[in-house]
């Protein structure tokens, strides 16, 4: 058995269809009653989360739901409700309205809710922080698909919380994450670190736009859930390999670049299909780093008074 399965694998893996056994292996640990979020969480790592289940195991990995299958409906009862609460309030005290959109609406209710928000709260979105969050909400809003609009906003905005606290846990080290993505570029392509440093660009390109919207923004939004499956579980240091593997993706662009903001626009101008090469390949540099065994603090459970 073990070997007929190795083979099919193997197959499966040759042909393009490796996501068909990943599928299967997703499908049995979610048999589990309860879920067991240690090995949810290490599927995460290992593997890219097939899009059926993305957001049940997104809401699951977050601390949207527990892991006990029969609270779900209560508990999403409960996130329902204090969804309406945040944007009743927000609407009370006329900071937002119809005319909001739902992103920065979203970005308004974490903020609020997590006591953070200041008496101006649209001036205080306009840091460079909640700038980078805002693509994040942004992108979330864009990628996410429900039956009826109720339900995807009140998911969205739970799985958004999530994914900003998670945000925030690592936003200290985002100065560390920005000096060893240096150093791990001067190592793997020395002309290409020499050239940005030449041009003035390198301590400038705007690596905590990058790691704080976790990339949302610079790479097509059809690519970087792949990303977030890792992000969902702390896997953070996953975003140094994004960025080193973004730049030497487009390298060649970026050399016949003489000031920042021409580089900017090389990586602005990244396509969907340069947006899945460097998810790709920089999962795949992770992986075999052995990062995917380090990940930030686990989420917090759901409670009632979350």
């Amino acid at each position: 058995m073990i070997d007929e399965r190795n083979f099919r694998s193997s197959y499966y893996e040759k042909v393009g269809f490796r996501s068909v056994e990943e599928k299967k292996s997703l499908e049995m640990l979610l048999r589990d009653r309860p879920f067991d979020k240690a090995k949810l969480k290490q599927f995460c790592l290992r593997f890219t989360v097939p899009v059926i289940y993305r957001n049940l195991l997104w809401k699951i990995l977050l601390g949207v739901i527990p892991v006990y299958e029969e609270s779900h409906a209560f508990v999403m009862a409960q996130r329902t409700a204090e969804f309406k609460d945040l944007r009743k309030a927000l609407k009370d005290a006329k900071i937002t309205d119809d005319t909001t959109k739902p992103h920065q609406m979203f970005l308004m209710m974490w903020l609020l809710r997590t006591r953070r928000a200041k008496i101006d709260i649209s001036s205080q979105l306009e840091t460079q922080l909640l700038r980078a969050m805002s693509k994040m909400a942004e992108s979330l809003w864009n990628i996410s698909d429900a039956d009826h609009e109720q339900d995807k906003l009140v998911d969205v905005y739970w799985i958004l919380s999530g994914f900003l606290d998670q945000v925030q846990k690592f936003s200290t080290e985002v100065g560390r994450l920005q000096e060893c993505t240096c150093s791990m570029l001067e190592r793997e392509d020395k002309e290409l670190y020499n050239h940005l440093i030449n041009i003035e660009s390198l301590q400038t390109l705007p690596f905590e736009l990058w790691f704080h919207s976790c990339f949302a923004g610079t790479i097509s939004d059809g690519s970087i859930t792949k990303i977030w499956d890792k992000i969902a579980v702390g896997a953070y240091r996953i975003l140094i390999f994004v960025a080193i593997v973004m730049l030497t993706t487009i390298r060649r662009c970026i050399l016949r670049c003489d000031t920042l903001d021409k580089v900017l626009e090389a990586i602005n101008n990244i396509t969907e299909e340069i947006s899945e090469v460097i998810v790709n390949k920089a999962i795949e540099g992770w992986q075999q780093s052995g990062s995917a065994m380090l990940t930030s603090q686990n989420p917090a459970p759901y409670t009632q008074n979350t």
